[in-house]
């Protein structure tokens, strides 16, 4: 069995396509979370991820922050992508159903451990096998015995903005293998100008590195 583990797409639907196309046949599929906010389709990604068959999804602090219609940090930029997007977004009924976390075998998946962002050289001791999204880089950490895997972001990555990261998960092998796929960023970009997105919000994603 062969699953599409996937986070932070982040209302970015192009990316979000690309990625369903390039991971090709599944047996179903994990969604992280954080699947609104900043791009201009959070409503048709939550729609799309809906959609997908045996899918489990997983709640993020940006659904949360839409459910109490109030971004909780101190980021300005954030805070600004947050009132354009949540002003737009219908699906509050589908998202306030997803619970925080999911286990399959021996390896728990949720948004995040304890609210942080963990990356590459967190040091956090593990104590099971997680699979966690959040920090929008792809990696993975091992110790303790254990291991644990970021799939990166479909939707933000931050390292190439044109660039959707996700993993496929085969469960009979207990193999996680990271997959990354080319989009047309640009597409989301004029999106964004026709949506009337404050050019500090446009820039973010203009401005970013290419692969």
């Amino acid at each position: 069995m062969r699953l599409l583990v996937y986070s932070d797409v982040h209302g970015n639907l192009p990316a979000f396509e690309a990625v369903l196309k390039d991971s090709g046949t599944v047996d179903g599929s994990i969604c992280l979370g954080d699947l609104v906010n900043y791009g201009p389709w959070s409503n048709e990604c939550v729609d799309l991820a809906l959609s997908l068959t045996n899918t489990i999804i997983i709640r993020g602090n940006h659904e949360d922050a839409f459910l109490n219609n109030t971004y909780p940090g101190s980021n300005g930029l954030v805070q600004e992508f947050f009132n354009i997007c949540v002003q737009d977004f219908e699906r509050f009924n589908e998202i306030e159903k997803w619970g925080y976390d999911y286990k399959r075998e021996d390896v728990n998946f949720c948004h995040t451990i304890g609210g942080q962002k963990i990356y590459e050289d967190t040091p956090v001791k593990l104590d099971r096998n997680w699979v966690i999204g959040h920090s929008h880089h792809q990696f993975k950490l091992e110790n303790n015995g254990y291991r644990l895997f970021n799939p990166g972001s479909v939707g933000q990555n931050r390292k190439y903005i044109n660039v959707a990261s996700y993993m496929l998960y085969d469960v009979g092998s207990n193999q996680m293998i990271f997959k990354n796929v080319k989009y047309n960023v640009d597409v989301v970009i004029e999106k964004m100008k026709a949506s009337g997105y404050p050019q500090k919000c446009i820039g973010y994603y203009s401005d970013k590195q290419r692969a």
